[in-house]
């Protein structure tokens, strides 16, 4: 601390000037912040404002700099200032732009402009300056493992990037489901006619490219490492391993289609009944000829029965099995309906569909299926019976009548399952079960295991989280092929049901976030959301009860435990998130810019005023990606909520430790509310698990809030979306008049 020197700058311009004493926040800085430099400056973001920060940073040996001006969120670029700790102070849209303009508001604006300066100043003396990543990995390669239209472009888009690509497939060929197709569903105009599938000309290309490595009839056997420097181990049909080192990974092993055998009440497991695929292997033997049987009868009627075993119900009576729609079926129906239009237009082809989804330009697709006669039916289909010619009962649902249609072969329009390897969660039980002693699972384990796609040398798993339906768990708002895994990517229909079309450009998408992955860890920068942060936990071991509540709560397998039993970081896939940090009961876990300490001191700089000044004073715990800017969108909309709240942006309500909540009771705060992002199958939380631990962990408190003679209500956890500007403000509001109902805390005066 010797060698450190603060200093703190308040900004005047933007009205802030207008509306608080800038000299009484200049004092408070001084005197309760203990800056050794303070300074106003009328526009403190303009090229003479930021200049006189670099010269105090260059000439005056200034460390540890506090900005009270606007959100931490505005102006990030002009207040750069990479050499020293900086903390912000946020005046603008935090204080003048949300609390009502009057002398009745005045003294409360004004103690609240300078509490923030005070918290500044504190959260700025308990920081460090990151140092970076000790284990920075230079290895740019990307592996793509699975070699279909989604592999191939991923590998392909990688390469002409300029960066090499290492991609593994499987089988003895490229193309995937894609090379198994007669056509595809028409992607541009006149979106007619079904067209080539252009996988053998990709297939080609990717093979000749020079910086796109192959391995064909290979699996992968091991993925150890981090991002910037994987260790993989490819295993080859010949019994070779192959080791290549990678930076980044993209994983597009695609789907298998839903298993026919398991709907035999459609007719599925019979000779005359097929599903999307089988009709393509039919069409692909008949070349654009007459579409035969397998018994080599051709083919004079055919049905198509849309969302078989799909969605929710079953779709069409079939039972509980796919509760999701797979988006391509529709359009796949209407083009193999055109096959045997186009080879025979006598041929009657009928579609039976409940709903008929065709985004994008399919209807124009749907309308030229019509023009070749093929007849669509809404229909529910009860059941089907084989034989050599099948029976289709149906019940039509615009006559309202049931009927029964004849047909030489029955198309079922199955979903898409992901290739997505082990379920995380089984695998779990699995492991505990067979480390318990179960022998019956130490044999399932190994059953598990050679399911496995990327055989992860992670503590929790050799495979990626997986949603509920198995496809891998990213985050389908904000971060889009990012999974749970720091720099391993989804692409396709292992991310979620999808066309071609989708799957390519999903593929794309993948591909440029395993670019910025790469060259993140190459500067020893995190993942997103935090792209420029170069901080990662550290852990005072001496301290550390081993409890693993670190390990097992980190949401992206950051943690594993050394030969102790300590935790040990893996700081490249850490994505800065401070689970970690917020679980640690001994609170151990630090970040050199973001700790317990960072936040506790701005929580204990904040000035609580006695139960006789009838003035309430709530603790706001904001996460910074979706809280956090709601607030400031309030302000800059002008939606003003009450002075009396405190509110300080966390990196994710994950993050948040318990002894920030009783602290804040202790010193007479009257409530506090923390605010995340929404959690549960739909989350939008960008750190995946941290809202919903925040909420799980917050549910424990109120035996601490009856320890204290507190009613529940005063600590309380709401979900908050970016755009809830208005509604935040107003919960802010609420709650205000509720603590002013219940009354201000009985433990004012003890703090």
């Amino acid at each position: 601390m010797a060698d450190n020197k603060f200093a703190a700058y308040i900004c005047s311009g933007c009205g802030i000037g207008d509306v608080l004493d800038v000299k009484a926040m200049e004092k408070i800085a001084t005197k309760e912040g203990k800056m050794q430099v303070v300074r106003s400056h009328p526009f403190l973001c303009n090229e003479e404002g930021v200049q006189l920060i670099r010269d105090d940073i260059e000439k005056e040996g200034v460390t540890h700099v506090c900005i009270a001006a606007c959100s931490r969120r505005a102006k990030a670029e002009a207040f750069y200032f990479p050499t020293v700790a900086l903390s912000r102070a946020n005046l603008r849209e935090g204080v003048i732009w949300v609390v009502a303009e009057g002398s009745d508001h005045d003294e409360v604006r004004q103690e609240m402009a300078e509490d923030y300066v005070c918290m500044g100043c504190a959260e700025v003396k308990k920081m460090k300056l990151p140092a970076g990543n000790p284990n920075r990995a230079e290895n740019k390669r990307i592996l793509v493992v699975g070699g279909g239209m989604s592999g191939m472009t991923a590998a392909l888009e990688i390469a002409e990037t300029g960066y090499e690509a290492v991609l593994v497939e499987k089988t003895a060929a490229l193309g995937g489901m894609a090379a198994k197709l007669l056509k595809r569903v028409p992607f541009n105009g006149a979106y007619a006619e079904a067209q080539p599938t252009g996988a053998a000309e990709l297939a080609a290309r990717v093979s000749a490219h020079p910086k796109i490595k192959v391995h064909l009839s290979s699996t992968v056997a091991e993925t150890a490492g981090a991002p910037g420097r994987f260790q993989v181990k490819i295993a080859q049909e010949s019994g070779n391993v192959a080791e290549e080192a990678v930076g980044a990974i993209v994983q597009a092993t695609g789907f298998t289609p839903y298993d026919l055998a398991k709907l035999p009440e459609l007719g599925g497991g019979q000779a005359n009944v097929v599903d999307q695929a089988g009709l393509e292997a039919l069409a692909m033997a008949a070349n654009g000829g007459a579409i035969k049987r397998a018994d080599g009868k051709e083919v004079k009627s055919v049905v198509f029965v849309q969302c078989a075993g799909q969605r929710g119900s079953g779709g069409n009576g079939s039972g509980q099995h796919l509760e999701y729609c797979s988006g391509h079926c529709c359009g796949t129906s209407i083009k193999q309906a055109m096959y045997f239009k186009d080879a025979n237009p006598e041929v009657d082809t009928v579609v039976m569909y409940q709903d008929l989804r065709v985004p994008g330009m399919g209807e124009d697709f749907y309308r030229s299926a019509q023009n070749k006669g093929v007849i669509f039916t809404k229909a529910k289909v009860d059941g089907v019976t084989g034989g050599d010619t099948c029976q289709v009962r149906m019940k039509d649902l615009i006559l309202d009548e049931e009927a029964t249609v004849d047909a030489d072969l029955v198309v079922l329009a199955t979903g898409q399952v992901p290739n997505a390897g082990v379920n995380l969660d089984q695998w779990t039980e699995v492991v505990t079960a067979a480390e318990g002693g179960s022998e019956e699972a130490k044999v399932q384990k190994i059953e598990l295991q050679k399911g496995s796609v990327l055989n992860l040398s992670y503590r929790q798993g050799p495979d990626m989280p997986q949603f509920k339906y198995g496809f891998a768990d990213s985050h389908f708002i904000c971060f889009p092929y990012e999974t749970r895994r720091t720099a391993i990517y989804a692409a396709g229909p292992v991310r979620r049901p999808m066309d071609m079309f989708q799957a390519i450009e999903d593929a794309t998408g993948a591909a440029l976030k395993a670019i910025q992955a790469v060259e993140n860890a190459a500067a020893g920068r995190a993942a997103h959301p935090r792209a420029w942060d170069l901080s990662f936990p550290q852990a005072r071991l001496e301290g550390c009860t081993q409890c693993k509540r670190c390990t097992v709560e980190c949401p992206f397998g950051a943690i594993d435990e050394d030969e102790r039993r300590f935790p040990l970081f893996n700081e490249s896939r850490c994505r800065r998130c401070g689970t970690c940090m917020g679980a640690c009961p001994v609170r151990v876990i630090s970040f050199e810019n973001y700790s317990v300490d960072t936040v506790g001191s701005q929580v204990k700089a904040v000035n609580v005023p006695d139960e006789f000044e009838e003035k309430p004073r709530i603790l706001i715990l904001a996460c910074e990606n979706d809280a956090y800017p709601a607030l400031d969108m309030a302000g800059i909309q002008r939606i003003t909520y009450s002075a009396f709240v405190r509110a300080i942006p966390v990196r994710c309500l994950g993050s948040v430790n318990t002894i920030w909540i009783t602290d804040a009771l202790n010193s007479g705060y009257d409530g506090v509310m923390m605010m995340g992002c929404k959690k549960g199958d739909d989350y939008q939380c960008h750190f995946v698990k941290g809202s919903e631990l925040a909420h799980y962990r917050m549910s424990k408190i109120g035996d601490t809030l009856k320890q204290l003679g507190l009613e529940t209500e005063r600590v309380v956890t709401h979900e908050v979306a970016i755009t809830d500007n208005a509604r935040v403000a107003q919960m802010i509001n609420d709650y205000v008049a509720q603590i002013n109902e219940i009354g201000l805390s009985p433990m004012k005066g003890f703090g």
